[in-house]
Formats: C-alpha cells, sequence, structure tokens
C-alpha cells in the first residue's frame, strides 16, 4: 500500500466536497476547484470523520503509482480553497524591476525592450515598494507553480553575477570568472 495513498484527506470546517462517480469538487472560501481522479483510484467520502479516502481497486504498476499522486492532488485541492498558496519571487539586478498593472506584469529585465507578462484567471500578483519582490497567489497549486516557472524564464539568474529573477530563497551558485582562474 502507498504510505501517501492510504492516509485520508481531512476536510477542514467551511469546505464543501462533492464527489460524483471520479469526479471530485471542492467548494471553500478561496474560491472552487474539480478534477477527474483517474479510473483505476475509487473515492469515497467518510462523512462521519469529515475525510476523503483514495483506494486503488488492484495492484498493478500504474495504480501504485496514481494512488499517491490521486491523494496529494485531492489534499492539494482542499489546502488551495481553504487556505491559498502564495510563492514569492526575487528580482536582482540594477534596473531591474516589475510593476502590475491589471492583469498584467511588466517587468525591465535590461532587454532593449519591457516585457509583458499576461495573468491566467485564478492568480494574483503583487509587487512590493521596491518593485523588487514579487508575490503570486491563487488557489491552484499546479498552476501558480507554472506561472511562477514562466516568469523565472523570462530572464534567469545569471551564472557570474546572479542578475535575474529567482525563486525566494533560492541560492545561485557563482562561478569565478576570468579573473579567477589560475
Amino acid at each position: 500500500m502507498s504510505r501517501v495513498g492510504k492516509k485520508p484527506v481531512d476536510i477542514p470546517q467551511g469546505v464543501n466536497v462533492k464527489l460524483a462517480g471520479q469526479m471530485v469538487s471542492v467548494k471553500g472560501p478561496k474560491g472552487e476547484l474539480a478534477w477527474e481522479v483517474p479510473g483505476p483510484i475509487g473515492v469515497k467520502e467518510d462523512g462521519g470523520k469529515k475525510q476523503i479516502l483514495l483506494e486503488r481497486q488492484d495492484d498493478s504498476r500504474q495504480s501504485r503509482a496514481l494512488h499517491g499522486l490521486a491523494r496529494s492532488l485531492v489534499a492539494n485541492m482542499v489546502a488551495g480553497v481553504s487556505q491559498g498558496y502564495t510563492r514569492v519571487m526575487e528580482i536582482t539586478g540594477t534596473g531591474y524591476r516589475a510593476q502590475v498593472q491589471g492583469r498584467k506584469i511588466n517587468f525591465s529585465l535590461g532587454y532593449s525592450h519591457p516585457v509583458e507578462y499576461p495573468l491566467p484567471d485564478g492568480i494574483n500578483a503583487e509587487v512590493d515598494k521596491k518593485q523588487t519582490t514579487l508575490t503570486l497567489s491563487g488557489i491552484d497549486k499546479q498552476m501558480l507553480g507554472q506561472v511562477a516557472a514562466e516568469i523565472r524564464k523570462l530572464r534567469p539568474p545569471d551564472a557570474y553575477k546572479g542578475k535575474g529573477v529567482r525563486h525566494a530563497g533560492e541560492r545561485i551558485k557563482l562561478k569565478a570568472g576570468k579573473t579567477g582562474k589560475k
């Protein structure tokens, strides 16, 4: 049995879960998410304990692989609609900055032109006063991670000076450059 897959998903106060066949719909104070669980995994709700249980029907390789994944995705949905997720990005470099204008983020990243990134529905962005720290928030963990990765890709951190867009707390190993060689 999968250690992750056999753990029940607790449903916090204020979150409603609806099961219709393989479709799991989770509604909470922050929003609503829905996902269709793959076929070899069964989903049922334990109403007395306010929990969701995921069980695999057989011990095939595919269903063993999907068991823990399905449980993690359902747990992420429940956590997203109840608390939400945030991702913090740092912009490092002289003149590098970001500004939020409506549903778009405008970046100055050392290119000859400003870079504009449209935010997808469900993702919100805030920039601090210095315009060097970008905070992304949303209820869908996968979409939030994808947006953060796409923003980082606009100007990945440089290997020599460390300039660029990075995740908060990300450590970059800097190279020595020409003068560092002997």
